[in-house]
């Protein structure tokens, strides 16, 4: 028998990791189904793990729930800092991440939903799109890009645009998802102070990938 020499997980700690990550992907896809009261059998059931294992990892459904929307969030931003890292204007930045977002609602729709069920309460959050878009609209006041005198107020702009543009996505399929999240980020640019004719221009540059990996909608 070997022992572990502490640089990579141990066998129970992997045994470990894929069982949460099986809790946290059920509890996901119930978020996204709409589904918030379900009993912690049935989510157990979903993850295919015994019930004992919930309670190894969870005090409650709420807290499960919780982590679900935490971890989309975590994944989300992950993935804009990946696809932005190489970007210098903060006014681009924020629209290319406003353009990326509103695409995720169709590549990735489990993330999506799970986004969306957490509602306006995103706009206040430390986690996934809001800090980056704060961020972004401060960097972008700071460097004269944006005309904006409550960032505060503009950012409750964002996250309404942000949400209703996802519902709407999933509401109406026969939409094309690029074009409405780009005539969104066009639009809000243009209301952040930005000439028609550039925020056109910048809503119109090609965007890197979506295709990862790694931002798939379940661990």
């Amino acid at each position: 028998m070997t022992a572990s020499n502490g640089s990579e997980p141990n066998r129970l700690e992997r045994r470990k990791a894929r069982t949460r990550a099986a809790l946290v992907g059920a509890a996901q896809s119930l978020l996204a189904e709409g589904k918030i009261n379900v009993p912690i059998l049935e989510i157990t059931q979903a993850a295919d793990v015994g019930m004992g294992s919930f309670y190894n990892h969870f005090q409650s459904r709420e807290e499960l729930f919780q982590a679900a929307v935490e971890e989309a969030l975590d994944r989300h931003g992950a993935l804009l800092d990946l696809l932005c890292e190489d970007v210098e204007d903060p006014a681009q930045v924020f629209a290319q991440s406003f353009r990326l977002t509103g695409r995720l609602h169709r590549r990735h729709p489990t993330l999506s939903k799970v986004l969306l069920n957490d509602g306006l309460r995103l706009a206040n959050s430390d986690r996934g799109l809001a800090p980056r878009a704060r961020r972004d609209i401060e960097a972008a006041v700071k460097a004269g890009r944006f005309d904006i005198r409550d960032p505060e107020l503009s950012m409750t702009i964002v996250a309404g645009a942000a949400v209703c543009l996802g519902q709407l996505l999933h509401d109406h399929p026969e939409r094309d998802d690029a074009e409405a999240s780009d005539q969104v980020a066009e639009d809000l640019l243009r209301m952040f102070g930005l000439s028609p004719e550039e925020a056109h221009e910048i809503c119109r540059r090609p965007l890197p990938s979506l295709d990862l990996p790694r931002v798939d909608s379940t661990p």
